[in-house]
């Protein structure tokens, strides 16, 4: 696929997360309970996945998951602390705070992986426009918050 496709794909995948975020904290309210909500979001999710492997020509290569390494297993866990965490923050801190806090904790961690070539496809060094391209994000944050 053409490069721009992807960067659009990823902008569209950036812009449903405050929805999913508020839709799932909507859930949490009406089970009175963020972690069932956040559950439901992740069987909804699975079973969506599964009709899809179904109906597609996709295929899975059960074997393979033998050879996953220990650390690969971890996302989920870390999916659904961040699912759980934002259904928690949302209600009490807004949908574009919660996001700009998010967005800039991905930033400053996405920089430190592509600097140091941890778990990423490429390595890219931490430089001043880097660095003033995070100040802003931050920066960001701090009107957001104000504002």
């Amino acid at each position: 696929m053409n490069k721009f496709v992807w960067l659009g794909l990823a902008l569209i995948s950036g812009m449903v997360l405050p929805i999913q975020a508020s839709l799932n904290a909507k859930v949490g309210k009406v089970l009175e309970s963020g972690v069932a909500a956040s559950l439901l979001s992740f069987v909804v999710g699975g079973l969506s996945l599964v009709m899809y492997i179904v109906f597609s020509s996709e295929t899975i290569n059960t074997q393979a998951f033998k050879s996953i390494p220990a650390l690969g297993w971890i996302a989920g866990l870390l999916g659904a602390f961040y699912v759980t965490i934002v259904i928690f923050t949302i209600p009490r801190i807004g949908p574009a705070l919660t996001f700009s806090l998010i967005v800039a904790g991905q930033m400053i961690v996405a920089l430190i992986l592509e600097h140091f070539n941890l778990l990423v496809a490429q390595q890219h060094s931490i430089n001043l426009p880097r660095i003033l391209g995070m100040l802003l994000i931050i920066g960001g944050v701090i009107l957001i918050r104000k504002f």
